[in-house]
């Protein structure tokens, strides 16, 4: 069921909210919590289109924010809100309200949505383009107990990395971060599997200007204390994951983008499903857990404050070699050590956008 209100109030939209979970013969609809989803016109279809997938697993009121801004002067004085009311089928699993907001309106979008809030529920709030610098100092972003971005969605990747880790705050986290779950798991796995085993340095290889893969190779560099240098593949995304260690070589190798290959000395290679994952999944993965993410704070803040060091080049880690970006890019280079011995990845030339991974 979807109703359409103009000018409105967020008192109206609450009263439609009810009338429409009557109208479809559920009066109560259990949901956990509140995802306030902050984005233009252009992006807003995607966005929720995501969040309605994700709501299979996590029912939630969705509550979409739009700031309309008028080129006419009398429409930026003019203080409006309009909204689209979604019950049922239309509205993936929970309520969906859609929030354009004009004039005046767009400054206090804070008023609009803190009445709308589910009681006694968490609230998140995603950016899924134009994240401001601190989310959490944002009007909106201060109602979420989590707050996630999109490093992808940035001009310059690897800026976007530094502001992220200079206003971090506990429940903070992004995108970026959650693509590399599946590579970080794998790679945790294989090295259990050999007690004891002394990693010496690490390599990541993906497309340039991707975060995921510096937010990798940051993980990497703070949880192993080694050298984490990034080398430049033609993608997609994140293509290898070279570690080397006093027994050999830990390659992980996704030249696809979907399935990859784990090699150890003294075993079989083995094939295992590495698949890209869309933005549903993505979602629905952050929304599991509402608790700060601490290994993705330890990361970024370690690397993030190496990124902008001097390199200079060097050979590649044993078991594979760095290859150089595309034309036009820069040459991928080992980072700088620090007076601990350990490093980061290293800030790659201003160019295009990364693909997302």
């Amino acid at each position: 069921m979807k109703m359409d209100l103009t000018d409105t109030t967020a008192s109206k939209i609450n009263q439609a909210l009810v009338e429409g979970r009557r109208a479809i013969g559920t009066p109560a609809i259990g949901m956990v919590l509140t995802l306030v989803i902050v984005t233009d016109e252009e992006h807003a279809y995607d966005a929720l289109k995501a969040a309605n997938e994700a709501s299979r697993e996590h029912p939630s009121r969705k509550l979409v924010v739009i700031k309309r801004v008028s080129r006419s002067p009398r429409d930026r004085a003019q203080a409006r809100l309009d909204a689209e009311v979604r019950v049922g089928t239309s509205a993936g699993t929970g309520e969906t309200v859609v929030l354009r907001l004009y004039g005046e309106v767009i400054d206090h979008a804070q008023s609009v949505v803190l009445p709308l809030l589910l009681p006694d529920a968490p609230v998140v709030v995603w950016w899924p383009v134009a994240s401001p610098p601190n989310p959490e100092k944002d009007p909106l972003g201060a109602l979420g107990q989590r707050r996630v971005t999109d490093t992808y969605a940035a001009e310059d990747p690897v800026a976007e990395l530094s502001a992220r880790a200079a206003n971090y705050t506990p429940g903070d986290t992004d995108l970026a971060w959650t693509r590399i779950t599946p590579w970080r798991s794998m790679l945790a796995a294989a090295l259990d599997q050999q007690p004891g085993i002394e990693v010496l340095s690490a390599e990541v290889e993906g497309e340039a200007y991707n975060p995921s893969g510096e937010l990798l190779a940051m993980w990497l560099a703070d949880r192993l204390g080694v050298t984490a240098r990034r080398t430049v593949s033609d993608g997609p995304g994140l293509t290898a994951v070279r570690l080397e260690t006093k027994s050999g070589v830990v390659t992980l190798d996704r030249p696809d983008g979907s399935l990859a290959t784990l090699a150890m000395r003294g075993q079989p290679d083995r094939a295992v499903a590495l698949k890209r994952r869309d933005t549903a999944e993505l979602l629905a993965e952050e929304l599991r857990r509402l608790d700060p993410d601490l290994i993705y704070e330890s990361a970024l803040k370690y690397g993030v404050e190496r990124l902008g060091e001097p390199v200079s080049a060097a050979p590649a880690a044993a078991g594979g070699s760095a290859q150089e970006s595309p034309a036009g890019d820069a040459e991928a280079a080992a980072p700088a050590e620090t007076p601990e011995g350990k490093a980061a990845p290293a800030k790659k030339s201003s160019g295009k956008k990364a693909a997302a991974k």
